[in-house]
């Protein structure tokens, strides 16, 4: 499996979780790679991306300042950390790879392999 998600749960709004992807079949490092969510009923939207470099994160308002975007290169390794969780934030999360770009994307078409989804649910 390209990419291995992990770290979904149950938590209470305003609480924390941290989803970790784990890669196989190529470096992170080399390529833009992204987080997307997918809440009931609604399409699958893109929460966050990083760069190659690690220079350029992108996050959509809905997200930005609660969620963090990471790699480890040593493990080869994408994290997602996500704090003040709402009951919003339900979905299923996905990670996808890779982007060959010095930046990211978060667009769906641009990525060929995707994780096969860890389920986030927030209590209210």
């Amino acid at each position: 499996v390209p990419l291995q998600a992990s770290g979904g749960g149950l938590v209470q709004t305003g609480g924390s979780l941290r989803l970790s992807c784990a890669a196989s079949r190529f470096t992170l490092a080399y390529y833009g790679v992204g987080w997307f969510r997918q809440a009931p009923g609604k399409e699958r939207e893109g929460v966050s991306c990083i760069s190659p470099s690690g220079v350029k994160a992108y996050y959509p308002e809905s997200v930005k300042g609660r969620f963090t975007i990471s790699r480890d290169n040593a493990t080869n390794t994408l994290y997602l950390e996500m704090n003040s969780l709402t009951p919003e934030d339900t979905g299923v999360y996905y990670c996808a790879a890779p982007y060959p770009s010095i930046s990211c994307s978060d667009r769906e078409r641009d990525y060929r392999y995707w994780g096969q989804g860890t389920l986030v649910t927030v209590s209210s």
